[in-house]
């Protein structure tokens, strides 16, 4: 298990870790809280990683020892709770408290695929194409609120400059194209933009054309992120992030991931291969000219 993650990501690893040790001694919540010292309360808050509460690694290591963890185990999960330090985006006001967990869930991911079906994801954007998204959003914001904002976002894309890299792969419907952000300058930027990161060994980028008809994911954005990792099944992760107004719904449950990742398959089968969606893009951009 790795002990460089932050935040949420974190705090998802060591609950998952504490609530596989309780089932595997098949102990209650109660029970572990009786041996540990604690109350049940506490136990309740550990295994669930939503709680922004800092997390004292002395109840980590009570909690597994308490299900009869290993030594490596317990250790591991000690050093994960050491290692809670906050990332940039935390207490910067510029991030909504509801992109919190995405952006510290896209840290400590290797992969991100995501569905777009209104705009070109934040990860894709421009600086001009993501003012223009914040000016029609956030009407009753001043000036500056939007450009700390739209710096926010661009900082956020640092991820995929990371070593080792982040495997993003994006699924576009083709109602993105032909949505003009900004106006057609914008707009020309911005599949540059998509066109230089679709070169990109990891960056892989689709079109879901509107010929493709009624599509797997029948809904709007959403944003699946994981790390996978046979050796050590603990350091694995997978979340779903489902954007809203003005916030936004995790689901970690193994049933609704599974579920999204399956719709997100679909939908890579339905899109346009990667060579014929550089295309469809490259039309879009050049009918901006004519």
């Amino acid at each position: 298990m790795t002990a460089t993650q932050t935040g949420p990501a974190g705090r998802m690893q060591i609950a998952r870790g504490l609530i596989a040790l309780r089932e595997r001694c098949g102990l209650t919540q109660t029970q572990v809280a009786e041996k540990a010292g604690v109350s049940t309360t506490t136990v309740s808050r550990y295994e669930t990683w939503q709680d922004r509460a800092r997390i004292r690694w002395a109840t980590v290591k009570a909690l597994a020892d308490a299900c009869d963890a290993t030594l490596q185990e317990r250790e591991a999960l000690v050093v994960l709770a050491k290692s809670q330090a906050d990332g940039w985006w935390v207490g910067n006001h510029a991030v909504p408290d509801w992109m919190d967990p995405l952006v510290s869930f896209e840290y400590a991911a290797a992969y991100e695929h995501v569905f777009a079906n209104s705009v070109i994801p934040g990860l894709l954007q421009t600086k001009e194409y993501a003012l223009a998204i914040h000016q029609a959003r956030e009407v009753r914001s001043s000036n500056e609120e939007i450009e700390r904002m739209v710096e926010a976002r661009i900082q956020r894309q640092t991820i995929l400059s990371r070593d080792p890299a982040l495997h993003l792969w994006v699924v576009l419907d083709e109602a993105v194209l032909h949505r003009t952000v900004g106006d057609g300058d914008v707009m020309r930027q911005q599949f540059s933009h998509i066109q230089e990161l679709a070169a990109s060994p990891h960056i892989d980028i689709q079109v879901l054309p509107f010929s493709a008809g009624a599509h797997a994911a029948g809904a709007g954005h959403f944003v699946l992120l994981g790390r996978d990792d046979e050796r050590e099944p603990l350091n694995s992760m997978a979340v779903v992030y489902i954007e809203m107004r003005r916030r936004g719904l995790y689901l970690d449950d193994a049933e609704d991931v599974g579920a999204y990742k399956l719709t997100f398959d679909y939908l890579r089968s339905q899109a346009a291969d990667p060579a014929t969606s550089a295309q469809l893009i490259a039309t879009a951009r050049q009918e901006l000219n004519s």
